[in-house]
């Protein structure tokens, strides 16, 4: 579908947006919990449109809320509550600390560094380290666990006031960050200013390419401005001096991209040959073909319809269905597809900060995951579907009274 959109602008290259690929409604902030106090209260929906660039073919939401609003004071996420995520972590910090050969005499630099969940790994290996974590409740989790942290967003003046401390990064690193930033340019520009001259930089992402080939939508909200690439991440690295040198292709988050970067001058590696396969794979699979956003379109609204209509046969047939998680993505399913409370009666959750809470816009309650014990649901719909593994094993006991698993995306799977 196509819209006259004058006044919206792609946060990359500046050009006029003027297509409308996706239109998934109206949802309000994906971490905005409620409080029991707060259930009978409006809340502000936004619209869930998404917008593609034709120059540089960044896949984008328009910023209708700030950064400010969404991360600043007291955001629930905290990293720490997912076992395979702790185990990601640790994995990566091994395997850079090898490559790299990381020592007591190096910096390394996390931006969205969270709770700590990945840098106390490098302050046990007497690493030193520095998180960047705008949420301020998140960031005093990171100092309880011994991690220094610094409490603001990131972009070029704080890359700057750090630089002239003599905090620059032999390793700069963020894992999914990028996509939450409005202001792209300026968030890039203080990655090149606070990267030592030979230092490295790695940045994790979901992969467009593997949300539109597992109609991961629900990976779609607010904050995340943008979905990205790996041809649309090398062009605006290109704009401030930065050059992609290699690439891991990862399962986490439905299919994420690791890249390595450095800066174009005084870099000291060459560029590896996958680069160059992605990049072919990426303009085969249609990144470049504005036909291919508008077939995606069609089987988001598809997997739309397998979802409704599993959970009212569930409902005509008396059986109980509840929700595994309130995670992000977890409340743009739920508002695309029109779901409340009648259909999916609660949902459980980990995270302390988010249990006796409510999922935004709806009436549906976050309970404590022994609450599943205590009420046997015939149906454990997963929310967090990229974790399905995870929470299969964690709670394998729902098969004792018959219950089964239901994984929403790319398709409706019962377990």
């Amino acid at each position: 579908m196509s819209t006259s959109c004058l006044d919206a602008m792609c946060r990359s290259c500046g050009s006029v947006l003027s297509d409308v690929v996706l239109d998934l409604g109206m949802s309000p902030l994906c971490q905005t919990v409620k409080p029991p106090s707060a259930v009978d209260t409006y809340e502000v929906f936004y619209p869930l449109r998404v917008y593609l660039c034709h120059d540089c073919w960044l896949l984008q939401l328009r910023e209708y809320a700030s950064p400010h609003e969404i991360f600043q004071d007291d955001y629930p996420y905290f990293s720490s509550f997912s076992d395979s995520w702790l185990e990601h972590a640790r994995q990566y910090t091994n395997a850079m600390i090898d490559r790299f050969s990381l020592d007591g005499s190096s910096q390394v630099v996390e931006i969205a560094s969270n709770d700590g969940y990945l840098l106390r790994n490098f302050v046990q290996r007497r690493i030193p380290a520095l998180g960047i974590e705008p949420a301020k409740n998140v960031a005093n989790a990171a100092r309880a666990a011994g991690v220094p942290t610094i409490s603001r967003f990131f972009g070029r003046e704080l890359a700057r006031e750090l630089a002239d401390e003599g905090k620059q990064a032999n390793l700069l690193l963020g894992n999914n960050v990028l996509a939450h930033v409005p202001n792209l340019n300026d968030f890039v520009a203080g990655l090149a200013i606070l990267l030592q001259p030979h230092g490295v930089l790695t940045m994790e992402f979901p992969h467009l390419m593997e949300l539109m080939r597992g109609n991961q939508f629900d990976t779609i909200y607010h904050e995340h401005f943008s979905y990205l690439s790996l041809g649309s991440v090398e062009q605006v690295f290109a704009r401030h001096g930065l050059m992609v040198f290699d690439v891991d292709r990862l399962p986490t988050h439905g299919g994420s991209l690791r890249i390595y970067a450095q800066l174009e001058h005084g870099g000291r590696f060459q560029t590896d040959e996958r680069v160059g396969r992605l990049r072919t794979a990426e303009q085969e699979a249609g990144l470049r073909d504005v036909a291919s956003y508008h077939v995606f379109a069609d089987q988001v609204a598809a997997t739309k319809r397998q979802i409704v209509r599993f959970l009212l046969d569930a409902q005509a047939e008396g059986k109980r269905v509840a929700g595994y998680g309130a995670p992000g993505k977890g409340v743009t399913l739920l508002h695309y597809c029109g779901i409340n409370a009648d259909l999916i009666a609660y949902t459980v959750d980990r995270n302390p900060q988010k249990q006796h809470h409510f999922m935004p816009g709806t009436s549906i309650p976050i309970y404590p995951p022994e609450y599943i014990e205590r009420d046997r649901p015939d149906y454990l719909f997963l929310l967090p579907w990229n974790l399905r593994n995870e929470i299969v094993k964690q709670q394998q006991g729902i098969r004792a009274w018959g219950g089964k698993f239901v994984v929403p995306i790319p398709q409706v799977e019962i377990i």
